[in-house]
C-alpha cells in the first residue's frame, strides 16, 4: 500500500527532484486518509454547521462528526479531483473548512505552497485523481494506517538522507523496548484504576506511544493511557498528531526542540521511552542549554553537558527530569542508545559526570546489548538502557547487563541497512531473561548464563590516576642546535640571538651531563666571544627547551625548592576500580617495572564507563599454524595453476 502510494513519485519527476518527493506525497495522503474518516459524518456536519448561528460552534461540530475534527466545506477529496478546471481554488476550500486543529498540521507541510507549485506544473489534478482513486485508504485501520505512514516518513528519510536513527523506529524494535520497560510492573498495571501517563521527546511519528499504550491496553483493557510526545521535524509532527487525532487518543504532541523547548515543564511521567537520533549536534541550541545547566540540578542538565556533536545524554537527562517521584508512583524508563554513551568521555568530562551522577543515584537497571543491522538507515549495534528511580529492592545498587546480540533472524528482503530482525519468540525470550536475569547470573548451568551479568553500581567507576617519571636531560651543542636557536620564535626579537649563536658555532660537539657544567661552559664561551648570555624567563626557557636533550643516563632536574620534575613525554594514566586502594595498586602493577615512578595524587580523577563488550568478550585462539601453512601451500597451488592458464 505504501509503495502505490509512493508511486505518486512518477507524476513529480521532472518538477520535483527526489528528496523532495515526500514535501507533496506525505500531506495529500494525510488529507486523503481525513477525507475517507470523516466520510460517514460529513453530511451531518455540513448540516449542523449551517444550522447554528453562533461563533464558538466547533465543540457542536465535533460532536455531529463524532470524532475530534470535521470539515464544513462542501468540497471533499472525489468533488475537488473531478473538477480540473477550478482544482487548485477548490482544494484551498476544502483545506480552509478544516478545524483548527487539522490546518495546524497541515501548515506544518507548507502544504499551500506546494499546491501552487503543483498547479504551476500542471499536474495538481493529475496528483489529486491517484489519491482519489485509492480506495483502500477507506477501509484501512487506524493500527494499518500508522504502519503506512511510517512507511512513507522511511523513505522520505532515506531520499533526504536524513540522521542514523531519525523519524523510525521498526515495530519490533518498539515491542521489545515496550515488554523490557513494562514486564516487570506487569502485576501493578493490571490492576484497577490505572490512570497511566507516557512521554517519547522524541516521538517522530508517534509509533513508539502507540505501542506502549496497546501493550497497557492488552494487559489491562480497563485502564486509562495518556500519550505524551515532542517532535522538532514537522511532517512527523504532522502524521503523529494526525495519527493521535484519529484514535480519539488523549494526550499531548508538542511541537518543538525537547532541549530548548520544553513541551511539559513541571509535568512527571509514569513510563518514557524514546530513540533520539544517534550522534545528534547540539550547536543550534548551544546557548539555551548551558545557561540551564548553569542552573545546576534545578535545572534539567545540572549533571553536566555532553560533546556538542552528541546529544544523546541530553535527552536522557531531560527524561529523568520527568521522573514522578518515588515518594509517589515513581517511573520507568528506556532509550535507545548506540555505543558511544556507554564510554566515551575521560574521567570527569561531560558524558562521564553523567553517568556518574546515574549510577551514585542509582537509576540505572539495565542496559541490553541489541543486533546491529536492525534498523532502516543505519547498521551500527544499539542498546537499550532502562532506568527507574523505584527499582525491585534485589536490584537495588546493581546493573543488569544482557547480551542478546545473536538473538536475530534474517529478513527474507532487506530494507535500507535493516538486515535483520527480531522474531516474536525471541522477544518473549529476551523479556524472559531480563526479568529473570539475577536468578540467571547466578546459575552457571543455564544454558544463557553466559549472556546475563549484573554489576554493582560502584563498579563502573574508576580513579585515573597520573603516574609521573624523572625528567632527566643531557646538554649539548650540534649544527642542529644552532638551526633551532635560530628558529625559535621566543629568540627571535632578541637582539643578542645572532650574536649568541656565532660564539656558540666554537664548542659544536660538546655534551654536558650536568644543567651547571652546561651553564658554566656555554655561559663562558659567549662572554669569551662578546656575546651577550639571554635573560628573563622567557628566553632563557626557550634556550634551555633546544639546548636540553632527554636521556635515560642524564641528570635528574629539580625546581628551586629541589623537588623532582616530571618529564611529561614519559607520563602515563591509569584507571584504577573505585574499591581499590591507588598505593597498592601502584606498588603491585607499576613499580616493579618503574622503580622511579610516583603518583601526583593533586591530578587525580574519578570517572565512569560502562565497557560493555569487554565484559562480554570471549577469547577465541588463533589457528594452528599447520593449519595456516597447510593453506597457504594450497592458495600457491592454485595461483601457479592459474598462471599457468594465462601464460600456456
Amino acid at each position: 500500500m505504501a509503495n502505490d502510494i509512493w508511486g505518486v513519485a512518477d507524476l513529480l519527476r521532472g518538477d520535483y527532484k527526489r528528496h523532495e518527493y515526500g514535501q507533496v506525497i506525505l500531506p495529500f495522503t494525510l488529507l486523503r486518509r481525513l477525507d475517507a474518516v470523516m466520510a460517514p459524518t460529513r453530511q451531518a456536519v455540513r448540516d449542523r454547521n449551517s444550522s447554528l448561528d453562533i461563533q464558538n460552534k466547533q465543540r457542536l461540530l465535533e460532536i455531529a462528526a463524532k470524532l475530534p475534527f470535521y470539515n464544513t466545506s462542501h468540497q471533499d477529496f472525489a468533488s475537488v479531483a473531478a473538477d480540473s478546471t477550478n482544482v487548485a481554488k477548490n482544494l484551498r476550500d476544502y483545506i480552509n473548512g478544516f478545524s483548527p486543529n487539522v490546518r495546524t498540521i497541515l501548515s506544518r507541510f507548507d502544504l499551500d505552497n506546494q499546491i501552487t507549485r503543483l498547479a504551476g506544473a500542471k499536474i495538481l489534478y493529475l496528483v489529486l485523481g491517484r489519491f482519489a482513486a485509492m480506495s483502500w485508504l477507506e477501509k484501512l485501520s487506524n493500527h494499518d494506517m500508522g504502519y503506512v505512514f511510517e512507511h512513507l516518513i522511511r523513505k522520505f528519510a532515506e531520499d533526504s538522507n536524513e540522521t542514523a536513527g531519525e523519524h523510525f523506529t521498526p515495530r519490533e524494535i518498539i515491542k521489545l523496548m515496550v515488554n523490557l520497560l513494562i514486564a516487570p510492573d506487569a502485576e501493578t498495571v493490571a490492576g484497577e484504576g490505572q490512570v497511566i501517563n507516557i512521554l517519547d521527546p522524541a516521538c517522530g511519528t508517534g509509533g513508539m506511544l502507540t505501542a506502549a499504550e496497546e501493550h497497557i491496553k492488552s494487559i489491562n483493557p480497563k485502564a486509562e493511557v495518556y500519550l505524551f510526545g515532542q517532535e522538532v521535524n514537522a511532517e512527523s509532527w504532522a502524521v503523529c498528531e494526525s495519527d493521535m487525532l484519529m484514535r480519539f487518543q488523549r494526550g499531548n504532541i508538542h511541537f518543538g526542540n525537547s532541549f530548548s523547548d520544553d513541551g511539559f515543564p513541571g509535568r512527571k511521567f509514569d513510563y518514557m521511552l524514546a530513540n533520539p537520533p544517534f550522534g545528534v549536534e547540539w550547536k543550534k541550541v548551544k546557548d539555551t542549554v548551558e545557561a540551564e545547566a548553569e542552573l545546576g540540578h534545578s535545572g534539567r542538565f545540572g549533571a553536566g553537558t555532553p560533546r556538542i556533536n552528541d546529544g544523546s545524554f541530553l535527552f536522557l537527562q531531560h527524561m529523568i527530569s520527568k521522573m514522578e517521584p518515588v515518594e509517589g508512583k515513581g517511573s520507568r524508563l528506556g532509550i535507545v542508545f548506540n555505543g558511544s554513551p556507554l564510554f566515551t568521555g575521560a574521567a570527569e568530562s561531560g558524558e562521564s559526570k553523567i553517568r556518574q551522577w546515574i549510577l551514585e543515584n542509582d537509576w540505572l537497571e539495565g542496559i541490553v546489548a541489541l543486533p546491529d543491522q536492525l534498523f532502516y538507515n543505519t547498521g551500527i549495534s544499539t542498546y537499550f538502557w532502562i532506568l527507574s528511580n523505584r527499582k525491585a529492592t534485589k536490584l537495588r545498587d546493581k546493573v543488569i547487563l544482557l547480551d542478546v546480540r545473536d538473538q536475530w533472524e534474517k529478513m527474507r528482503k532487506s530494507f535500507g541497512d535493516k538486515r535483520k530482525q527480531i522474531s516474536d519468540d525471541q522477544i518473549e525470550h529476551i523479556t524472559e531473561l531480563y526479568v529473570d536475569a539475577l536468578k540467571v547470573a547466578n546459575d552457571d548451568t543455564h544454558p544463557d548464563h553466559a549472556k546475563v551479568k549484573v554489576f554493582r553500581t560502584r563498579d563502573f567507576g574508576y580513579r585515573r590516576i597520573t603516574i609521573e617519571r624523572p625528567l632527566t636531560l643531557r646538554f649539548e651543542i650540534t649544527n642542529d642546535t644552532l638551526a633551532a636557536l635560530a628558529d625559535a620564535k621566543a629568540l627571535a626579537k632578541w637582539d643578542g640571538r645572532d650574536a649568541m649563536i656565532e660564539a656558540l658555532r666554537g664548542v659544536v660537539g660538546s655534551v654536558w651531563w650536568t644543567k651547571r657544567e652546561a651553564t658554566n661552559a656555554l655561559h663562558a664561551a659567549v662572554v669569551a666571544a662578546g656575546g651577550t648570555w639571554p635573560k628573563g624567563t622567557t628566553l632563557t626557557k626557550s634556550f634551555w627547551a633546544v639546548v636540553a636533550v632527554s636521556d635515560p643516563e642524564g641528570e635528574v632536574q629539580k625546581d628551586k625548592d629541589g623537588n623532582v620534575l616530571p618529564d611529561p613525554d614519559l607520563r602515563d594514566y591509569e584507571n584504577i576500580p573505585l574499591d581499590q586502594d591507588i598505593d597498592a595498586y601502584f606498588a603491585r602493577e607499576i613499580l616493579p617495572y618503574l622503580p622511579d615512578a610516583w603518583i601526583d595524587y593533586e591530578k587525580t580523577k574519578v570517572g565512569y564507563e560502562i565497557p560493555f563488550t569487554r565484559h562480554f568478550y570471549v577469547y577465541t585462539p588463533p589457528r594452528p599454524l599447520a593449519a595456516i601453512d597447510a593453506e597457504l601451500r594450497e592458495l600457491e597451488t592454485q595461483i601457479q595453476k592459474l598462471l599457468g592458464e594465462v601464460t600456456g
